[in-house]
């Protein structure tokens, strides 16, 4: 039975938000976090970006829940020695329940330091060295590396976890899944898409977790739910390699009369039918994914929590469902 998790949005939410967030998520019975790490929202609608480290330090406080990002890109906005510092301290502050999740990151984060955005067969390459650099910091011994992307020179973390942080790559297409496979210590994708899970654990994933998310939006009335789940995470429904390229919110703005309602009602669970939620996170399951991370959009925060735990998390975590006023998020 897979774990199910509550993903934290940091393009649609401030910290104080967040941290909250994480708390009824802990309440409601969800059993870990995920955080992204973005510079930037998407498109305005969503309007937030706090700065993913920080928000982790407050989560240490707030809940006892495991946290990974999902994803961090340790190649150009931040140079992997300064990831490997973070995810460290985040490690010790969670007495080791951080996970590092890494990808090969989108223009509209990473550009923002200067400079061409690399092909992704050159981001993967990046993406591959980071980790390397990363690893060898882990071990908090001094770590001199001179290779094809970076250079460090006599670093050493000295604030570092009893063990190594795991870190987990993401992949959509077969070059990052196989990378993922062959150099990592577990999996993520965004749909539950079984031929991918395939070939990750054919490649060299073997029984390493796999992690996947999906966004729903629960609301009494479906039609506007379907409404904001567009407007605010059209852009997840974009082709090709649109999210990767494009290097501004305004930019996705731009793209807004590309995603139409229709395609918002097929592609989000949205409303309050328990089965079509219920349904929505056992297709992962059923992919055979060890880990599913569920996200609310808008803000509706608490109906969402109070909705899950009664309604949707005891169906799929095999226990009884709960009253109303158990337990219910405060």
């Amino acid at each position: 039975m897979p774990e199910y998790g509550y993903f934290l949005s940091t393009e649609e939410f401030g910290p104080a938000d967040l941290v909250e967030q994480a708390r009824m998520a802990e309440q409601a019975g969800f059993q870990a976090l995920w955080i992204s790490d973005h510079y930037h929202p998407w498109n305005a609608a969503q309007g937030q970006s706090p700065f993913v480290w920080s928000v982790i330090g407050a989560l240490t406080e707030a809940v006892s829940l495991p946290v990974q990002t999902a994803v961090t890109c340790p190649t150009v906005r931040m140079h992997p020695a300064v990831v490997a510092q973070a995810a460290a301290t985040c490690a010790v502050m969670t007495g080791g329940r951080f996970r590092l999740g890494v990808g090969t990151g989108e223009a509209l984060n990473e550009h923002v330091v200067g400079g061409p955005w690399p092909p992704v067969h050159r981001r993967l390459e990046m993406l591959e060295e980071a980790i390397q650099i990363i690893r060898n910091l882990f071990t908090g011994e001094e770590v001199n590396h001179h290779g094809t992307h970076y250079t460090v020179e006599n670093a050493r973390l000295y604030t570092v976890p009893d063990e190594p942080v795991p870190i987990d790559i993401s992949g959509f297409g077969p070059k990052a899944t196989a990378l993922a496979a062959r150099v990592g210590d577990g999996f993520i994708t965004m749909t539950p898409d079984e031929t991918l899970v395939s070939h990750y654990r054919k490649g060299g994933g073997g029984g390493k977790p796999v992690s996947g998310g999906l966004k729903v939006c629960h609301g009494l009335d479906r039609e506007e739910a379907v409404r904001r789940a567009r407007e605010v995470w059209g852009n997840q429904l974009l082709p090709g390699e649109l999210t990767q390229l494009l290097p501004t919110p305004r930019h996705f703005e731009q793209t807004a009369p590309l995603v139409t309602d229709a395609m918002a009602a097929s592609s989000f669970t949205c409303g309050d039918d328990a089965e079509e939620h219920v349904g929505a996170l056992t297709a992962f399951a059923d992919a055979g994914f060890d880990r599913v991370y569920v996200s609310q959009i808008g803000p509706d925060q608490r109906g969402f929590f109070d909705f899950y735990r009664t309604k949707v998390l005891p169906q799929v975590q095999g226990a009884a469902p709960a009253s109303p006023g158990e337990g219910a998020p405060r």
